[in-house]
């Protein structure tokens, strides 16, 4: 499906727009964690809080890929350099890794730990042996990943607004909401 329109598809932006709020929800609570003691309720609580969010990117992550499929991205104007292009290819590319791998990390890493995965009322069944070892590699792996997307999400965020106030064009204006 193409579209004449300037702007991404509904479904597009609005789980663009989402996925940052649950960004902001994954590392408010583990940022919020650090400042709460070990045992209380409270880091529990944030835990499990950035555990839901986290899974619920994990989720919608496909949905995203499936519309990337479905819906021509509309076209940059005036279009940029072919290096640009590249880059923005290689951005994308390594949020949506982020956004699938930093998920199953979490699974391994709890899985490997002995501990299992809630989701609401179900539990994730474990895919990988008790490993004690094998999750705190995991665990380095994860945090790891969590670090790279600050940056990841900040240069997205950053070239988005370079876009908008500096070149002018309509890069950041294609996923604004009407």
């Amino acid at each position: 499906m193409t579209s004449s329109t300037p702007r991404y598809a509904n479904l597009s932006m609005y789980l663009h727009w989402l996925m940052l709020a649950l960004f902001v929800g994954v590392y408010a609570c583990i940022e919020l964690k650090g400042l709460s003691p070990r045992g209380s309720t409270l880091r529990s609580a944030l835990l499990g809080l950035h555990g839901l969010f986290g899974l619920a990117i994990f989720a919608l992550v496909w949905i995203r890929l499936l519309g990337r499929l479905v819906y021509q991205a509309p076209a940059i104007s005036p279009q940029p350099p072919i290096w640009q292009v590249g880059l923005s290819h290689l951005m994308h590319a390594l949020l949506y890794v982020l956004m699938i791998a930093t998920p199953v990390l979490a699974w391994l890493m709890l899985a490997a730990g002995g501990k299992p995965v809630p989701y609401f009322e179900f539990f994730m069944p474990a895919p990988i042996a008790i490993d004690p070892a094998l999750a705190k590699q995991i665990k380095g792996w994860h945090e790891w990943m969590g670090r790279l997307g600050y940056w990841l999400i900040g240069l997205h965020a950053a070239a988005g607004l370079f876009h908008h106030y500096y070149v002018r064009d309509n890069t950041l204006r294609r996923m604004l909401p009407r």
